[in-house]
């Protein structure tokens, strides 16, 4: 029973750093003793990225939630992720003609449906990489992505969170990919189509199809950077993402707790080290003017001798008040 009893505790030690290892708390997030709060940022958050490969159009919509998993977001149509993962790709690649689709979906960064595997989170300071950037570097892994052969590489996400004051972070980000594409389609086609028909989206039929648009958008707080392999043959999300939230004024750095205190605080402080000045100022004229030992070095030393007594009285009167209320005074009927 006792070896038992031993290895309870000792897996039971083991929790907390194993739930460390598996979760991120975006919320309380410390590092170089500084606190941190992204959970402002909460929720399915999505944004579409474009490109032509071998004449094919290539787009990729990344749905991420760093502070929760995806759920019901990680579902889109036919294509499904995985509703625990934090971080989704959907892959989808139209050929010339615009007419054949292939497409499939894969985890970035989470855990499986099964709770296995381990999302690993890596969290930075960007000024610790450049002394120039403020902000906040996370990276969540856990994911794969599909090669081909029923081959598959890991995958992670680097999510640089920059300081921006004057961004909440969630800019941009309430419009979805399509009312993005249609917007900017429908206004550079509007330029193009007053031209000559030579503009860049001409097929050599004089119809013009207008430009190409990777899904960038200036004005959005998320931006993506990049989706490559790395020397170690694993794929990595890099996204930047700015936002008042990862600014170290935003904080609360141990080094600054002092200046969160509040007026009660400081107050409080203020008594005692009052009483301890008067105390001790006090015992040293009694000691150097009377020769005073003991209780006569306080200050007022009979009061503080008679400080239980007076309470007893006190709490003796009190008791005394609500008994006599409740006993009948005056006159009684005959």
């Amino acid at each position: 029973m006792r070896i038992s009893s031993i290895s309870l505790l000792s897996a039971a030690s083991l929790l907390p750093s194993l739930a460390a290892a598996l979760t991120f708390d975006c919320a309380h997030i410390t590092k170089d003793t500084y606190k941190y709060n992204l959970s402002p940022l909460k929720g399915a958050h999505s944004i579409y990225h474009a490109e032509i490969v071998d004449g094919s159009i290539v787009n990729t919509t990344y749905v991420l939630n760093v502070c929760n998993i995806l759920g019901g977001s990680a579902t889109r149509v036919h294509l499904h992720c995985g509703t625990s993962r934090n971080i989704c790709g959907f892959h989808y690649k139209y050929d010339s003609d615009g007419q054949h689709e292939t497409s499939f979906a894969f985890p970035i960064a989470g855990l499986d449906h099964m709770g296995h595997g381990a999302k690993d989170p890596e969290v930075t300071r960007l000024k610790t990489i450049d002394a120039e950037t403020e902000g906040l570097r996370v990276k969540l892994s856990g994911g794969e992505y599909p090669v081909g052969d029923k081959k598959v590489k890991s995958a992670a996400a680097v999510v640089d969170f920059v300081c921006d004051p004057d961004r909440s972070g969630l800019e941009g980000l309430n419009d979805s990919a399509k009312r993005l594409l249609r917007a900017r389609e429908e206004a550079e086609d509007g330029d193009e189509n007053s031209g000559d028909g030579d503009g860049e989206g001409d097929d050599g039929n004089g119809e013009d199809k207008g430009p190409f648009y990777d899904g960038s958008n200036p004005d959005r707080s998320l931006q993506f950077k990049s989706f490559n392999q790395t020397d170690d043959e694993s794929y990595v999300l890099n996204l930047s993402w700015r936002t008042r939230y990862a600014c170290d004024s935003y904080s609360e750095g141990r080094e600054n707790s002092s200046g969160h205190w509040g007026f009660f605080t400081w107050f409080i402080i203020i008594f005692f080290l009052c009483a301890a000045a008067y105390l001790v100022f006090g015992s040293w004229l009694n000691y150097n003017r009377y020769g005073a030992r003991g209780w006569d070095l306080l200050p007022h030393g009979d009061t503080v001798r008679d400080v239980p007594y007076l309470f007893q009285d006190w709490l003796r009167r009190v008791v005394n008040t609500f008994q006599g209320a409740g006993s009948r005074g005056g006159y009684s009927a005959v």
